[in-house]
């Protein structure tokens, strides 16, 4: 089952932000919106609940330094990227 990723305007400003400072890591970041659309629960992806002030997100690896946070509306199969950045950026 595909999931549609749900991009909001002030995640792309973030997302364009993020390539320009890492644009190393374009592949790698491409690579996880793919996999994230087409299975969210691939093991590579590292998804996990987050709790405390971002109870209600999630998390998803890029690397083992850099992660996305999503909000994830199953019941309508959509993703909505929250943030994207290293841990300390995206767990504020």
């Amino acid at each position: 089952m595909a999931y549609t990723l749900v991009f909001t305007e002030e995640y792309a400003k973030r997302a364009k932000r993020f390539i320009k400072r890492h644009p190393e890591l374009s592949g790698q970041y491409v690579k996880t919106l793919a996999l994230l659309a087409a299975n969210p629960l691939h093991p590579s992806l590292r998804l996990h609940a987050l709790s405390g002030a971002m109870a209600g997100l999630h998390s998803v690896s890029i690397n083992l330094s850099y992660r996305i946070t999503l909000e994830m509306l199953i019941t309508e199969q959509e993703i909505i990227p929250i943030n994207v950045g290293d841990h300390d950026a995206v767990y504020r």
